[in-house]
């Protein structure tokens, strides 16, 4: 920013001039050093980072349910065993984040801001289309830090208010966006997770039984991919479930979501691949 503003308490003229009612862009044109996608590698370095998996979301009868394990994984160590994965957006959306660990949340918080100053300029709420396209040019931002390595791709879930629905979107590392009818997965263990789903799923289920499903789905994940960690009973660290409705966001407690892993975990002992879809 302008130099020969520093100590004066004036703000810089960047603040002053109308412009974008996107933060990222007015970002890009004034300091796009603080960029993520702005800072570059030496060529042919790849980067030991801490990584995190998996996320899954389900549709419900009313809203959307988005979870993600705890566990984050640097090669075939484990980096951090409580790690959280899945942040709320704004009010009526939230994002789960698989990837590279630190560039990931670093993408969440400015898109946080993203949300949060389009408001502010324009005076509404950006729809729920507009923030996962908002999203998919974000990820694009990211591609030359992708291409070597730090790659980030996180899962969008939301209640749109003008359809009174709930609604998935995924991505892959290029900002290529698709929207999923009914649920999703992503991540290392996203192909036992949406094995899990695929089973388990019933388009009538109410919000609990939606979290006992992405539970489920973790619990699977987990149980077929090291780098996805299962509810770990022993240190009460268990997974991020998130319930967006139209009365916006809410995070299970963790007492809430206690209850589920230890019901599931219960279950599991006598059934050790956990519960059967039934035959129609």
């Amino acid at each position: 920013m302008e130099a020969n503003t520093r100590g004066t308490g004036r703000l810089p003229a960047a603040f002053l001039t109308p412009g974008h009612s996107s933060f990222m862009e007015f970002l890009a044109e004034h300091s796009p050093e603080l960029l993520p996608g702005r800072r570059a590698l030496p060529a042919g370095v790849t980067v030991e980072a801490p990584h995190g998996t998996t996320i899954v979301a389900a549709v419900f009868d009313g809203g959307v349910v988005i979870a993600g394990d705890r566990r984050a994984t640097m090669g075939n160590v484990i980096a951090q065993r409580d790690i959280e994965k899945v942040f709320p957006a704004d009010e009526y959306s939230a994002v789960g984040i698989a990837g590279t660990a630190g560039l990931a949340v670093e993408m969440v918080r400015l898109f946080q801001l993203e949300l949060e100053h389009y408001e502010k300029i324009e005076g509404t709420v950006l729809s729920l289309e507009g923030k996962a396209n908002r999203l998919t040019t974000m990820i694009r931002g990211n591609l030359g830090m992708a291409m070597q390595g730090l790659a980030v791709v996180p899962m969008f879930a939301g209640y749109d208010l003008d359809l009174g629905r709930g609604r998935i979107f995924t991505y892959d590392v290029t900002g290529g966006r698709s929207e999923e009818r009914n649920f999703a997965a992503t991540g290392s263990g996203s192909v036992f997770a949406r094995g899990s789903l695929k089973k388990l799923y019933s388009p009538d289920l109410t919000a609990d039984q939606a979290a006992v499903l992405v539970v489920q789905a973790l619990y699977d994940a987990a149980d077929d991919d090291s780098a996805t960690g299962g509810p770990d009973l022993a240190r009460k660290i268990f997974p991020i479930v998130t319930l967006i409705t139209d009365e916006g966001i809410r995070r299970l407690s963790e007492e809430e979501v206690s209850r589920i892993a230890v019901s599931i975990t219960d279950d599991r002992r006598i059934r050790p691949d956990g519960p059967q879809a039934p035959l129609q």
